[in-house]
């Protein structure tokens, strides 16, 4: 709790004792019952004035400034109202309900303080990735400095239990690093000399030396940071709405509790101070408190709540778009599958050992540095003799031919075998199929393939679940390999070998369907490893990026950024924005539906102060409370 909270609630148990003291006293015994009045006016006035002097100064400061119908206008004109109730000495007095008003809203206002600052403070400890220094050697000692004052190529040092503070490449040691900070993930990952390591992790094993490859404004920990402080920027459509209702709302019912405690005294005669309490009980049900604040309230939590799981949006906009994904269309590399090539079959000829047909292969591809040729020198187990290689010749797009132990080996595509006038087998497996020869004669083939992720399936899965209609993939990949990924995974359709260029007319034909299957209630989002889909990114409803932590490209091009490489947490995405949406639903049904209920009964006569209190202060603790919930996510 902040000195400023504090400092209230001292105020509220003050205000709240004397409120009772003053209530138990024998006023009536001491100056008799028609001067009780006037004696009970100006001590109701003490409590009232130690719990409410705060938002008579702001109401009167804003009327100033221009703000005149605020929710401290309505409580310092319904309250004030209830104390001048003792111009008319003969009708029912309220000085006691109008100083619990004020307490009761001051409450509120601790309870709301509290709450939100509750939110903050779980978003800025989820991602407390900010650190607060950085080790270098200078003159044989390690010195702590600014992380800003550290230049590109500057090595500095990380110890086990520190936050790494700026973007680098290890150089010195191994160790693991907790990301949990940046991904949710909490299996930590290791790393080695060579690797790239980025700011916001924890050390938390090994002494290293990193050398900084960015400066500290541009690294990864300061582009997320940025990202989540902008995010309370970018409204939500409900948040417009919420600001413009309650712009008309407020002056209009104030227009109305006015011409309530007026016209029927001064038109039909009735009784002066009876329409006066209705008009003021009904000012106090009329504040929208319960809807400006639980419904931000609401978005803020379900950014911290998504933020908790390594999804980082950049707007309430952007999550209440995601709560309304009718389609999700995918890129293949690097977002379903691994985006590198692994050998998944090795088929020799009768007679061949696999591992002959894989030292071959590996032997002719040494010097290449396709992903390919890298893949297969991956999978054979044994070391690469370079001495046993004689002419190495590339054939484009082909293969290679290459002596190895003085004996023609080929390794490449159907077209290359057929060069050769070598006959090759077909196989039924999906993938690159590297064919291989020995001196003319056939020796089998190697199929090489795009590993799809493990948890692909269930995303795809996830989102049908969550009510997605449509699920696309988009790939540059062939179509028989496109087919089987599409089959293997559950997606509805998909598109293969596309251009960039291609990539951006499909989703626009996309974008088109769904606005027009759903009135343009529906949104599509686009999900890429945000490199090279920005364009595709920024043309979506929404833009996902994922396996992006580190990704620069990623962080600027989309509206979303999945901070780990896993699928399935698209699907989780979504739920987070939809239960977001559905809170803030409650939240309106709820705070209008019980204010108007009131308002009607206040208008009638039939409510009274307490009523109204509950209408107000009860209604905005419930809201708030309901708007908290959307912190809420299980990792």
């Amino acid at each position: 709790m902040t000195k400023k909270q504090k400092r209230m609630l001292v105020r509220i148990v003050a205000g709240l004792a004397l409120l009772i003291g003053v209530s138990l006293l024998p006023v009536a015994d001491w100056v008799g019952e028609q001067q009780s009045i006037y004696l009970e006016f100006f001590l109701y006035l003490v409590p009232y004035l130690v719990v409410g002097y705060d938002v008579l100064l702001r109401a009167g400061r804003n009327i100033t400034r221009g703000k005149v119908f605020d929710e401290n206008f309505l409580m310092s004109v319904a309250t004030l109202g209830a104390f001048a109730l003792v111009l008319f000495p003969q009708a029912e007095q309220h000085f006691a309900e109008g100083a619990a008003v004020m307490l009761f809203y001051q409450v509120g206002e601790l309870f709301q303080s509290y709450a939100v600052g509750k939110s903050r403070k779980s978003i800025a400890a989820m991602m407390d990735i900010a650190p607060d220094f950085a080790n270098v050697l200078r003159n044989g000692d390690l010195v702590q400095v600014d992380p800003a004052e550290i230049a590109i190529g500057d090595k500095i040092v990380v110890k086990p239990g520190e936050r790494v503070p700026l973007d680098g490449v290890l150089v010195e040691g191994a160790s693991q690093l907790d990301t949990a900070a940046l991904t949710g993930e909490s299996v930590p990952r290791e790393v080695r000399e060579g690797d790239e390591i980025i700011s916001g992790c924890v050390n938390m094993t090994g002494l290293i030396t990193v050398r900084v490859t960015k400066p500290f404004g541009e690294s990864t920990v300061s582009r997320i940071l940025e990202l989540v402080e902008n995010a309370s920027e970018k409204k939500a459509r409900t948040e417009n709405f919420i600001t413009r209702f309650a712009r008309y709302y407020t002056p209009i019912v104030v227009v109305i509790a006015a011409l309530l405690a007026v016209i029927p005294p001064l038109i039909f005669g009735q009784d002066w101070s009876d329409w006066i309490q209705r008009g003021l009980v009904f000012l106090v049900v009329s504040c929208p408190c319960a809807l400006v604040i639980s419904v931000p309230l609401s978005f803020f939590g379900g950014i911290g709540g998504a933020s908790r799981l390594g999804i980082l949006v950049k707007g309430s906009n952007y999550l209440e778009a995601l709560a309304q994904t009718e389609t999700v269309v995918f890129d293949k590399t690097g977002t379903l599958t691994d985006g590198s090539f692994n050998v998944v079959a090795v088929h020799p000829s009768s007679g061949i050992d696999p591992d002959r047909l894989l030292s071959l292969a590996a032997h002719a591809e040494a010097y290449s540095d396709h992903p390919i040729a890298l893949s297969v020198r991956r999978a054979y187990s044994g070391p690469i003799d370079r001495q046993r290689l004689g002419e190495v010749e590339e054939q484009s797009g082909h293969g290679v031919q290459a002596k190895v132990d003085e004996h023609v080996v080929l390794v490449g595509n159907d077209k290359l075998m057929g060069t050769a006038g070598i006959d090759c087998c077909e196989c039924e497996l999906t993938g690159t199929i590297l064919h291989v020869s020995l001196d003319g004669e056939y020796s089998g083939h190697i199929v090489i393939a795009d590993v799809i992720k493990p948890d692909a399936a269930r995303a795809i899965a996830n989102l049908h679940a969550a009510g997605v209609k449509k699920t696309v993939m988009l790939t540059g990949d062939r179509a028989d390999v496109a087919a089987a990924v599409a089959k293997e995974l559950g997606i509805d359709e998909f598109h293969a070998q596309l251009l960039p260029q291609d990539k951006v007319a499909e989703v626009e034909r996309l974008l088109s369907e769904t606005h027009a299957a759903t009135g343009g209630k529906g949104k599509l989002a686009f999900v890429g490893d945000g490199i090279n889909d920005a364009p595709v990114l920024t043309r979506a409803d929404i833009g996902i990026a994922m396996g992006a932590m580190g990704s620069d490209a990623a962080i600027e091009a989309a509206d979303i950024v999945l901070m780990d490489d896993k699928p399935s947490n698209i699907a989780r995405a979504v739920g987070v924005a939809r239960k977001t949406l559905a809170i803030v639903g409650q939240n309106i049904v709820f705070a209008l539906g019980v204010k108007f209920l009131v308002l009607i009964l206040a208008a009638f006569g039939i409510a009274n102060m307490w009523l109204a209190v509950f209408a107000d202060v009860g209604v905005s603790v419930i809201a708030i409370l309901n708007a908290m919930r959307a912190m809420n996510v299980r990792k």
